[in-house]
């Protein structure tokens, strides 16, 4: 298996390390996480100014997680959003973008266990799972 190293990889790279670093007690590790995150989106959104856009709305998903993990009770998540960073640095597998593939405005397919089981169960994909 070969790392694909472009942009995409780096910025979640970039963000799995500043996870793992605030999770881990370095100070501000999580906030600069979340920074590094709003950069993506301004970035994505830039490329294709619409929050419509399948990479848009992933990032601007990651961003809530980010954002909601940050309330005491729930700072669990943080491992589960490591979890799937590693998955997408180390695999190329992005469990959130399928997730996202699976909402009623990003597929026309009509919904069933079928479409969950190839959303979730596929191999990872060069470029947009949402296209795959």
């Amino acid at each position: 298996m070969t790392l694909k190293m472009d942009l995409i990889w780096w910025y979640w790279a970039i963000t799995d390390a500043l996870l793992i670093a605030g999770v881990a007690g370095v100070p501000y590790g999580i906030e600069a996480a979340i920074v590094f995150n709003v950069i993506q989106v301004v970035h994505f959104y830039a490329r294709t100014p619409d929050v419509k856009a399948f990479p848009v709305q992933v990032r601007l998903a990651y961003l809530a997680l980010l954002l909601v993990a940050l309330y005491p009770p729930l700072l669990f998540l943080y491992y589960l959003i490591i979890l799937g960073t590693s998955a997408m640095v180390f695999f190329d597998y992005c469990f959130l973008a399928r997730f996202m593939s699976l909402m009623p405005w990003n597929h026309s397919e009509r919904f069933s266990w079928g479409l969950i089981r190839s959303t979730f169960f596929s191999k990872p994909v060069d470029g947009s799972v949402q296209k795959a």
